[in-house]
This record gives structure tokens, sequence and C-alpha cells, in this order.
């Protein structure tokens, strides 16, 4: 029986490369992927990363778009599950994925209490030696951050985590506020960044690993299978990864 993975998304808003390269990804590696939004309804990934002057300068590259593409036309992603729907639960998938984005409207994944819910009860299904692997990139580590256990402390509280850095994030807020204005600020100019909410999160501001490199930059915590990336380049690493600890954790699976 193939592995299922799940991706919990916004209506609106994801970033399309951290969407689209994991999904190729996982389907290349014989996965069955399916997709959740709040109330059921396609997602669709953010507009200005794919088109226009953003989508040709800031955006995705063309083998994102491509991938992007072929996703949109995808009947589970077309067709998703609904993660408000009454007994809708995590616990059947071997893996699941949190993209990332800036756009504002991913907040409703972010501050969702029912997603944070059904995180939580996962999160804790893939402590190791646990065959579930929780993966999450960019924006996505935030979601996770902000899923709080019953004892007042956010399921990351004990990991080691990237996200994206507050220096890159900065770096283009400042760099096109003058056309876009707060767009790369999800919450608004002035808000915390990324990695600032994440670190607030956990126990130690060192389990934040952050790297400024071009190179992929993927961290795994040695107490869950949690694997979690920076920002869009990391895409293919995280996500090829995450299927060989997928693999590692099902052996017979293989």
């Amino acid at each position: 029986m193939a592995s299922k993975a799940i991706f919990l998304m916004s209506d609106y808003g994801h970033d399309p490369t951290e969407t689209a390269i994991p999904w190729r990804v996982f389907r290349d590696a014989g996965l069955t992927v399916s997709f959740a939004t709040e109330a059921g309804k396609a997602p669709a990934c953010d507009s200005k990363m794919l088109t226009g002057w953003t989508g040709t300068l800031l955006g995705a590259n063309q083998a994102a778009k491509a991938a992007y593409e072929i996703l949109s036309k995808d009947t589970a992603f077309r067709q998703p599950l609904s993660w408000t729907a009454p007994g809708f639960s995590l616990v059947d998938f071997d893996l699941v994925f949190l993209p990332g984005g800036h756009e504002r409207s991913v907040r409703q994944l972010l501050d969702s209490a029912e997603a944070q819910k059904v995180l939580v009860e996962y999160f804790e299904t893939a402590k190791k030696p646990s065959s579930k692997v929780v993966a999450a990139i960019c924006h996505g580590t935030q979601v996770l951050a902000n899923a709080t256990r019953a004892d007042g402390k956010s399921v990351l509280h004990e990991c080691d985590t990237t996200g994206l850095p507050g220096a890159m994030e900065q770096t283009v807020f400042h760099a096109t506020r003058l056309v876009l204005g707060d767009y790369y600020k999800t919450y608004g100019a002035g808000s915390d960044s990324v990695q600032t909410a994440v670190t607030k999160k956990l126990r130690e501001p060192s389990q934040f690993k952050s790297s400024l490199g071009s190179a992929p930059f993927i961290v795994e915590d040695a107490t869950y299978n949690y694997l979690s990336g920076r920002f869009p380049p990391d895409s293919e690493a995280l996500a090829k990864r995450a299927v060989e600890l997928l693999n590692q954790a099902q052996p017979r699976q293989r």
C-alpha cells in the first residue's frame, strides 16, 4: 500500500514553488497525495508569484510554474478535504506537509484553531521511532509554532527547526516596499518576522537554525520525525528528504 501524504493549505496565498515542487517529488515517489483546506474549497497559490512582473522577477522559476500548472489540474488538488469537517483527522496519513507563503491570505491557516488542533494531535504521533513524518517550509513552520499543546507550549517547543530567516524577510520587504507595500509581511509592517515568531515558541533561541546561503538548507529534529526548510529553493531537497525519512520509518513499504 502506498504511503499517504497530505498538504494543509489556506484557500489562497501559498507559495507555488513550496507547494508544487514537493507535490511533484511525492507523486514521483509513488505517494498518494491529498490536500485539505478550511471548508474543502480548491486552493490557489499566490498569483503574484506566477504572473506579471512580480512572477518574473520575484516568483517561481519555470520548473516550478510548469509543476504548478500540472498540479492545478490534479483531482486531489481540485477536490480537497476540509480540515474543519466533523471528525477530520491527520492520523491516517504518513506525511503531513505545510507549505509556506507570505501573502496575507495564508493567515486563514496560520490563525486557525481547528488546524492547530489536528496538528497537535498528529505531531505527537511523529515522535521517534514513529513512522509518521511532518515537514514544513517558510511560513509553514509558523503554523506549527502556533499549534499549542494542552500544557500551553508549542509542538515545536523542544524541537530544532528553521524557517524563513528574518534577514531575508526584512531585505525583500524593504527592497519592494515602495512598489508592493507590506506584501512581504503577512501580518503587516512592523510585525514579527517568521524567525522571531517561531523562536518565541521554542525553549531556547539556539533551536532555530539559520543560514543565509543559497545552497539547500534543511533542519532535521533529533526527537521527532520533523523536517523544516527556509524558502522556495529548499523545497525539492526538503521533499526528497521527507520521502527518505518516510521510507526509513516504513521499510516494509519500500
